[in-house]
């Protein structure tokens, strides 16, 4: 039996999600024991760290210790590893606690010792050590300012990286003279390791400076004292070539691109011809939308540039800017602007969310729409576009009840869009 257009997005959501799972991608990564003549150390931070974690004792034989640090509701059960869970997306009391801990962790390690660096998104503000003159609150106060700014995740990546006591490379200089081994899960456009979870345990290229002019570039208001560290360059971080990082080895164990192509062999299952538009689109999620529809309705009405029945998927991470006061995240933002410009086109739908089953900061993964979707609000007396103004995506999608929740996933490899369009 054909699948209706809902549902098929939802199966392809699941198996992108499902590609990524840390006790599908951890195990062929892990080191010989042979390689680890001394001891095995666990750290790791991200919303996958302590899926990852557990993955790490179902599949190692030997003896290990380890701590990682998970966001709240994201804890996996184990034995040998501790999991601390602490805030995500503004950091808190319990990430600095645990970011101090795992510094410590890792002192006086030998040549024969290895680190073991589970790492995904979100290790930005779970792991929160600020740098001596920095405070938490300063920190709070620093990540709502960029989330609200607009500036990418790579910008946003690059002031954190140069306030930190832990981030820009410092965490992996802290584990010398032992090895050091990155698992990174990614959710970055680029998959560029320095911009997962702020690039603790790789060596960071960026300077203060290049810190300092992305404040200025969105006007981002911060405390005199943070932005003289930033000035004076006092927050430098550890570069490549540091003699510490010598034995640093990264492996890239899963990233969005996998996620989409696990879609895309679900929609070619279904009879749609999928196309990856890219794994890496960034820029406003609004704006986003409205290029998508652009393609749709294209695609739709002229048979061109997909022939028809086809599967439109891509990733990456947008931004939102603040204007409302709305409950919001960027890619229901982006899936009600698409709705907008598409006015109900009979042969267009769309589910837009995060890999990470939480859009934003609510615990809703995305949302669908289709050909229903405004006149739908427009009976219930909803105003798409004043949504859209107040940021309110996800107070729009939920009064139709297309909202997408998967409770935590245990993975994240950023956002995932489909666009399903039939003849």
């Amino acid at each position: 039996m054909k699948l209706g257009a809902a549902s098929l997005m939802r199966e392809m959501f699941e198996a992108a999600i499902a590609s990524a799972q840390p006790q599908l991608c951890v195990p062929p990564h892990l080191p010989l024991p042979s390689e680890v003549k001394g001891r095995l150390i666990v750290i790791g931070a991200g919303k996958a760290s302590a899926a990852m974690a557990r993955a790490v004792e179902d599949h190692w034989t030997g003896p290990l210790l380890g701590l990682v640090v998970t966001r709240y509701g994201y804890k996996v059960p184990c034995t040998k590893i501790e999991i601390v869970e602490a805030a995500h997306p503004v950091p808190d009391q319990a990430g600095l606690d645990a970011a101090h801990r795992m510094l410590h962790l890792v002192q006086g390690l030998g040549s024969d010792d290895v680190v073991l660096c589970l790492i995904s998104g979100g290790g930005s503000s779970l792991l929160p050590l600020p740098l001596v003159g920095v405070s938490l609150q300063d920190k709070q106060q620093v990540n709502r300012a960029l989330l609200a700014s607009g500036a990418t995740i790579s910008e946003m990546n690059t002031v954190r990286r140069h306030l930190s006591a832990i981030k820009g490379g410092r965490l992996a200089a802290a584990c010398y003279p032992a090895r050091v081994i990155n698992l990174l899960l990614s959710d970055v456009p680029g998959d560029r390791p320095v911009d997962i979870a702020s690039g603790p345990t790789v060596a960071d290229p960026s300077t203060c400076q290049d810190a300092l002019d992305i404040v200025q570039r969105y006007g981002i208001a911060l405390p005199a004292h943070v932005l003289g560290i930033l000035a004076s360059g006092s927050g430098e971080s550890v570069k490549p070539g540091d003699p510490r990082l010598a034995l640093l080895e990264t492996r890239m164990i899963a990233a969005p691109q996998q996620a989409l192509e696990a879609a895309a062999a679900m929609a070619h299952h279904h009879g749609y011809t999928p196309f990856i538009l890219g794994d890496a689109i960034e820029g406003e999620a609004r704006d986003v939308g409205k290029v998508l529809a652009a393609i749709a309705l294209q695609t739709a009405v002229k048979g061109e540039p997909f022939a028809l029945p086809c599967a439109l998927l891509s990733g990456g991470e947008t931004t939102v800017t603040l204007r409302g006061q709305g409950r919001g995240g960027r890619n229901v933002e982006c899936l009600l602007s698409f709705a907008i410009a598409t006015q109900g086109h009979p042969e267009i739908h769309a589910l837009m969310g995060d890999t990470d089953g939480v859009d934003g900061i609510e615990e809703i993964a995305g949302a669908v729409m289709g050909p229903h979707t405004l006149r739908m609000a427009f009976g219930k007396g909803l105003s798409p576009r004043a949504s859209l103004d107040a940021n309110d995506g996800h107070g729009f999608f939920q009064s139709l009840d297309d909202s997408v929740i998967t409770g935590p996933t245990l993975t994240n490899v950023n956002d995932f869009r489909v666009i399903l369009i039939n003849k």
